[in-house]
């Protein structure tokens, strides 16, 4: 069984939509989101005062449910944020309409830990794909002790368990995480069994798998080479972005689409429809690989054992 975490939440204003703040027991680590509109209480917490490192969020008018993101670092985060709050005529960016900071309750984060933490977050975003990072450069990781690299990797796993609780999935690679300079496969007790959906017909195959409770199609899958849903279908626009952002490109001798990196997708029926070309049900099309179970059958494994157990214990 894996180890449980407790993340605290706090509304300040007392609204889901408001600011807030996250927190995990026993980490040092302190997170506090809000929305644009916000932004004047955010700058007169003193969180914001401190070393830190801040990340912009909004739409991406150019995808289909795509996202702009913008990470940076500050000695005085608060000062950052002021000036991005300017138009863009004024060296400020329009395209946030969120904000996230990351600091730490103990004021022991560096300008050189914040540099650090800047450079690491940057290389996740990049590597998960999750949204298109408007930073034109990439820092380069700066050298820390190993005690303090330590500390930083500690920090940062930390704000990948928060993060996601407030919505903001900006890190979350599926099956790979970087440590240093190394690159780890982690599979975790969240991790379900391998899917696999075959196209006999068209020599396709594609696999898949959920891993913390999103359904992902991994790098190497094929897919069919043409749309064939129709042009109302609703998931034409998506295949359409997945082409255009080169998740999906055709293989050597074209007799097929295939995916160059891990994607995750809202569903496995909009993941089994993509790899079709047309509509399918991604319940009954995803088999665990090496069987015959679909996966609506592994989904539903020991709920009637469950409420068995249930019902003896009344």
């Amino acid at each position: 069984m894996s180890a449980g975490k407790s993340v605290r939440l706090f509304l300040a204003d007392g609204t889901p939509g408001g600011l807030l703040t996250a927190e995990i027991m026993n980490w040092t680590g302190h997170v506090v989101a809000a929305p644009r509109s916000d932004l004047a209480a955010l700058l007169k917490r003193p969180e914001a005062t401190r070393t830190g490192i801040y990340i912009l969020l909004g739409d991406d008018p150019d995808s289909l449910g795509g996202q702009l993101a913008y990470i940076g670092e500050g000695d005085d985060v608060s000062k950052r944020l002021y000036q991005y709050a300017r138009s863009e005529d004024q060296n400020g960016k329009d395209f946030w309409d969120r904000a996230i900071v990351l600091t730490s309750k103990d004021a022991n984060l560096t300008k050189a830990h914040a540099r650090y933490l800047e450079s690491r977050f940057i290389t996740l975003a990049l590597r998960a794909s999750r949204a298109r990072l408007t930073n034109g450069t990439t820092p380069p990781p700066i050298v820390l002790p190993e005690a303090d690299v330590s500390d930083m990797e500690y920090f940062i796993e930390q704000a990948k368990i928060v993060l996601p609780v407030l919505g903001v999935n900006l890190f979350r690679s599926p099956r790979t995480t970087l440590v240093g300079s190394r690159s780890e496969t982690v599979e975790s007790a969240t991790d379900s069994p391998l899917f696999e959906m075959t196209l006999k017909k068209s020599g396709i195959t594609a696999t898949a798998q959920e891993v913390d409770g999103e359904f992902t199609v991994l790098e190497g899958s094929s897919a069919r080479l043409k749309w064939t849903g129709g042009e109302g279908h609703s998931y034409t626009s998506l295949r359409t972005k997945l082409e255009q952002d080169g998740t999906l490109v055709p293989t050597s001798d074209g007799s097929a689409m295939r995916f160059t990196r891990d994607h995750v997708f809202a569903s496995p029926s909009a993941a089994a429809t993509i790899v079709a070309g047309r509509s399918a049900n991604g319940r009954a099309e995803w088999l665990v690989q090496n069987t015959r179970r679909t996966y609506g059958q592994w989904e539903t494994e020991g709920v009637e054992e469950a409420m068995k157990q249930e019902v003896s214990d009344e």
